[in-house]
């Protein structure tokens, strides 16, 4: 697949500036896409948008669920303008305009909100969205049943750790099942009625977006949290013991420029093989997953992509990655399936790290684009091939930094650099003078060969390290960070706008008209 010469912003939904405490997919995302428009930019990318919880520090990548949507990214704005709520007495909304998500405040008010949405939709919705609902239930069956059977233990339990559940719900016994299914049946539909709403928002805005020319960039984990609906309901297709319901071995990698011990992730590995064969199992679920995921996105990047080539394997119990070993996933095979059920499908590869030759062939016989970080090409080396003049096949993405990085400014101004580091980068880029250089590193990568060019919303605005998203290999302060009101404006859409029509960056359709 060949992405047209472009650029785009990283942005989490959670990011942008909402009124109650976090981005939601209401106005806010509404007034992002025009500002993509106004700055001729053509891609947003987001991070994985499903459930999460505090029990795993609302990481996205450690979701509840494969399938289901984030109910915090829903617009509770919008929910109440529906024709069928009527329920709006004492509903207490605080609005907020700080720097951070306070994700437990968010969820009581949004909990609320909805519970009252749904005895509201019960009553008075028409039958044209009573009729949208069934049909919404009936075709996403294959999860949404699942998963709302697990929220509904998880809540009676105090925890999503299904492992310690009694027995009958742990192992997911069908007599148990089916008698929980019957006594909590207003909960369980409660739950199903609240992603029927995430995919009615989702749609919208996607719907929007595309309208104005914007295209969505996706992510998908490469892995399913061991807490979640999916581990839990397919615990045959991963390598986890049917009797103790432990996994005999977790994900991870070695170690590398993030963490000197490695990543230990914890998620259960899949069972990709079986009887010798490829597990035809995994791969349904697999296909399953991407046909859902190609409703939500144009375009879907594959969170650690190297480990559908070879995977990282720890045994459980290890307390860091160090003493794991390199297993070969299922590799072609795994591509032949998807392009056989969906054709020539528009994926990414996220290919960082320790990428091998085999990784960099399974890449390119797919033509997937793979990603290049300007933040790792400056290491004295003239060979490092994230260095623009290193980029060989222009199919790529090159980004300032990602969601894993440091901000531009944080890394650049930080301890991390020496002062023989900063000198190196600027001798590069061919500067002088270090202030605003957030900007110059934009143009750096603006003027690349790379033909999509991404850049995380804190690189526009050249913010600190005290903003940056996600700090790998820690816990606490993550996934918090937002927009205030008016931080991305018109002045920076112009600033882009001009970058990209120098270096021939302007959306396929201006240059059409133009």
């Amino acid at each position: 697949m060949q992405i047209d010469r472009s650029s785009g912003i990283l942005l989490h939904i959670s990011s942008l500036p909402g009124r109650y405490g976090i981005g939601t997919m209401g106005k806010e995302a509404s007034d992002f896409i025009d500002f993509l428009v106004k700055a001729k930019m053509e891609y947003w990318q987001v991070l994985p948008t499903g459930p999460v919880s505090s029990s795993m520090c609302y990481s996205p990548y450690s979701s509840t669920s494969a399938f289901a949507g984030n109910s915090l990214l829903i617009n509770i704005d919008d929910v109440m303008n529906e024709e069928w709520f009527r329920d709006r007495s004492d509903i207490e909304l605080h609005v907020h305009d700080d720097d951070f998500v306070n994700f437990q405040e968010v969820e009581n008010t949004n909990n609320e909100v909805l519970r009252r949405a749904y005895w509201s939709f019960r009553k008075f919705a028409g039958a044209e969205d009573l009729s949208e609902f069934v049909s919404f239930r009936e075709e996403n069956s294959f999860w949404l049943n699942d998963y709302a059977c697990y929220e509904v233990l998880a809540r009676n339990f105090s925890n999503y750790e299904w492992t310690s559940w009694e027995s009958p719900f742990a192992h997911r016994n069908d007599t148990a099942i089916t008698a929980l299914m019957s006594d909590y049946s207003r909960e369980i539909e409660e739950i199903e009625f609240i992603q029927f709403i995430f995919l009615r928002q989702w749609t919208r805005m996607k719907d929007e977006a595309n309208r104005k020319g914007i295209k969505i960039i996706g992510d998908i984990p490469i892995y399913m949290s061991m807490n979640s609906a999916d581990a839990w309901s397919m615990k045959h297709i991963l390598q986890i013991d049917r009797e103790t319901l432990k996994p005999s071995a977790v994900a991870g990698v070695p170690p590398d420029y993030f963490s000197a011990t490695g990543q230990l992730w914890g998620n259960p590995l899949y069972r990709w093989e079986k009887k010798g064969r490829l597990n035809q199992e995994t791969i349904d679920w697999w296909l399953k997953r991407i046909a859902v995921m190609l409703e939500f996105a144009d375009f879907i990047r594959i969170d650690h992509f190297r480990g559908i080539e070879s995977y990282w394997s720890v045994d459980a119990g290890q307390d860091t990655a160090i003493y794991g070993k390199w297993i070969k996933g299922p590799g072609k095979e795994f591509f032949e399936a998807v392009s056989k059920e969906f054709g020539n499908i528009p994926l990414l590869a996220e290919d960082l790290g320790i990428i091998t030759d085999e990784v960099k062939e399974l890449r390119d016989t797919y033509e997937l684009p793979g990603m290049k970080i300007l933040q790792f090409a400056f290491d004295h080396n003239n060979e490092n091939e994230y260095l623009p003049h290193n980029i060989d096949n222009p199919n790529c993405i090159l980004y300032t930094g990602t969601h894993d990085n440091d901000t531009t400014n944080g890394w650049f101004y930080g301890q991390d650099l020496s002062e023989d580091d900063r000198k190196y980068i600027m001798e590069y880029m061919g500067i002088e003078d270090w202030s605003g250089f957030h900007w110059k590193l934009i143009r750096t990568a603006m003027s690349s060969r790379a033909n999509l060019v991404m850049i995380p919303a804190q690189d526009i605005l050249g913010y600190g390290r005290e903003f940056r998203m996600n700090k790998p290999s820690t816990i606490d302060n993550n996934w918090t960070w937002k927009l205030r009101n008016g931080a991305i404006n018109s002045e920076i859409a112009d600033k882009l706008k001009r970058m990209n029509h120098i270096y021939r960056r302007e959306s396929l359709k201006e240059k059409v008209e133009s």
